[in-house]
C-alpha cells in the first residue's frame, strides 16, 4: 500500500476528549439531553455538520455562532497541549521514507488541525491535509471519499483509510476504500463493530509497519 488517508482526532492525535467535550458543551450549556452514543454519530459530521445536527436537536442559535463557539472551545488545547498518539510520529516518518503518499481527511477545522500538526512537527509529512470543510460535506457521506480519491489520482480501492470511528470506517468502506480501524479509548465500546466493517484493525500505530500486506 502506498497511499494513506488518515483521520486526525483519535487516529493521529490523542484529542477525542477535547474534541467531543468542545462539541457537547454546546448541548450542555443549552440544557439539551443526548443519547449515550452521540459521539459515534457526531464525530464524522465535522463542526458544521454537528452544528446542523444540534440545531435539529433544539439548539436555538445561528449555525455560525455554534461553529464559532466550538472552535473557540477547542483552539487553545489544540495549539498548545494535545499530543500525537503513541508511535505516530516515527511510523509516519518511516512510511514517508518508503515513498508513501500520506494524507489527512478530518472533521476538524483547519484552525485547530493545522496548528496542531505544525506544533507536533507532522504538517510537512503530508501531501494533502483536508478538512470536511474543504469538500462542503461530511465523513458520513460516501462521496467525500470518492472526491478525495479523485484528488489523489487513485482508485478508492488503492487507498488505505484509517479512522477510529465506526461510522466513518463503514462509509469509507462503502465508497470502495480499504479500511483500517484504529483503537482509541473514546471508541473502545465499538471495537468489534469497527472490525466487522474494516479490512484491518490496529491497537497501536507500530502495527502499520508490521502489516505485511500493506508494506
Amino acid at each position: 500500500m502506498n497511499t494513506y488517508l488518515f483521520d486526525f482526532d483519535g487516529t493521529l492525535v490523542d484529542s477525542m476528549p477535547t474534541y467531543v467535550s468542545s462539541l457537547l458543551r454546546i448541548l450542555d450549556d443549552c440544557g439539551i439531553s443526548y443519547h449515550s452514543d452521540i459521539v459515534k454519530t457526531i464525530t464524522p459530521l465535522g463542526i458544521a455538520g454537528t452544528a446542523d445536527y444540534f440545531i435539529k436537536m433544539g439548539v436555538k442559535m445561528p449555525k455560525e455562532k455554534i461553529v464559532q463557539l466550538m472552535k473557540h472551545y477547542m483552539l487553545e488545547e489544540y495549539m498548545y497541549n494535545i499530543p500525537a498518539k503513541e508511535n505516530v510520529t516515527v511510523v509516519l516518518k518511516k512510511l514517508k521514507e518508503r515513498g508513501a503518499s500520506l494524507n489527512v481527511l478530518t472533521a476538524s477545522p483547519h484552525i485547530t488541525l493545522d496548528s496542531c500538526l505544525v506544533r507536533l512537527g507532522l504538517f510537512d509529512l503530508f501531501d494533502n491535509i483536508w478538512s470536511c470543510d474543504d469538500f462542503n460535506t461530511t465523513k458520513s457521506n460516501p462521496e467525500i471519499y470518492k472526491m478525495a480519491a479523485e484528488k489523489l489520482g487513485e482508485k478508492p480501492e488503492n487507498i488505505l483509510f484509517l479512522d477510529d470511528n465506526y461510522n466513518a470506517d463503514k462509509t469509507a468502506k462503502e465508497a470502495g476504500m480499504l479500511v483500517c480501524g484504529v483503537y482509541d479509548e473514546s471508541s473502545k465500546d465499538y471495537v468489534e463493530e469497527i472490525k466487522s466493517v474494516a479490512d484491518y484493525y490496529i491497537y497501536n500505530f507500530s502495527e502499520l509497519l508490521e502489516m505485511e500486506k500493506i508494506n
